[in-house]
């Protein structure tokens, strides 16, 4: 179990404050909520939709821009953001996402000895980030039926991959870190241009579960009178900076001398609201 002790660590991740959804959304009509709510929250756009009107009882439901608005993140992170982020050559992010990803351990060893595909940004990134270092512990697989709870469980992209051999085999050698999480894009990367996404699903409770790029993002709205009455919005960043979840594991994890690599570390774990980072050394 890793030691959640903050006196230890001293390091902390403050979210932004949220918008006031009740305020924003309830007494409105459902077609001008469906409408808002992205224009609000303006990252993974199509996810958003679709659970919306999925919760809201509406038509027009469009699904089939959820695997392209997935794999354009994706690539975005992989083959630019993060690239630069670590210093690699811009030819390195260019390039990052031609060629097949490795599907064993061995395989996996060749390709981040090689120039082809991400192989240079996760050289780049095990550089970085020492075995246990950025880790969390194996926490519970978000489902249906908790994923409107706000506590600590893997509701990340990295839960739609664990059975995968290279997610084995690196979360064995380096742990649930920055490294594990940066294969787990690759990989979904790979899953979205084939289109091979979890289905978006309305629960019986009336819960949308929508798969996007960070996780599953979750709606369940009350209407009367085609107005709404009360929403719920749960994405995946609400679980990764649950109390004692991935980014508090992870940071506390981090030794003093490594705080400096803090920013770097919540960048990988890419949550879509702002993060403050607060005490410890990381300046």
């Amino acid at each position: 179990m890793l030691d959640l002790d903050r006196d230890v660590s001293g390091l902390r991740a403050v979210p932004a404050p949220p918008l006031p959804l009740a305020r924003l959304v309830e007494g409105r009509e459902v077609e001008e909520v469906a409408e808002l709510l992205p224009r609000l929250f303006n990252l993974c756009r199509v996810a958003q939709t679709v659970a919306l009107r999925m919760a809201l009882g509406l038509e027009g439901i469009e699904t089939g821009a959820l695997a392209a608005e997935i794999a354009r993140e994706h690539a975005l992170k992989l083959s630019v953001v993060w690239p630069v982020r670590l210093g690699l050559p811009v030819q390195a992010g260019q390039e990052a996402l031609g060629g097949e990803f490795p599907g064993d351990a061995d395989e996996f060893a060749r390709y981040m000895r090689g120039e082809a595909g991400v192989g240079p940004l996760l050289r780049a990134v095990a550089a970085r980030f020492a075995p246990g270092e950025g880790v969390c512990a194996v926490l519970p697989v978000v489902t249906r039926a908790r994923i409107l709870t706000l506590s600590a469980q893997e509701n990340s992209i990295a839960a739609r991959h664990l059975a995968h051999p290279v997610m084995r085999h690196v979360e064995g050698r380096y742990g649930r870190g920055p490294l594990w999480r940066v294969v787990a894009r690759a990989l979904d990367h790979a899953a979205a241009v084939r289109g091979d996404l979890p289905a978006p699903q309305l629960t019986p409770e009336g819960v949308a579960i929508v798969p996007a790029a960070r996780g599953l993002y979750a709606v369940r709205a009350e209407v009367e009178a085609g107005r709404v009455r009360h929403l719920c919005r749960v994405t995946p960043t609400d679980h990764l900076m649950a109390r004692d979840g991935i980014m508090a594991q992870a940071l506390a994890s981090l030794p003093r001398a490594k705080h400096a690599e803090a920013g770097l570390m919540v960048d990988l774990l890419d949550p879509c609201t702002p993060v403050t980072l607060e005490g410890g050394n990381h300046a």
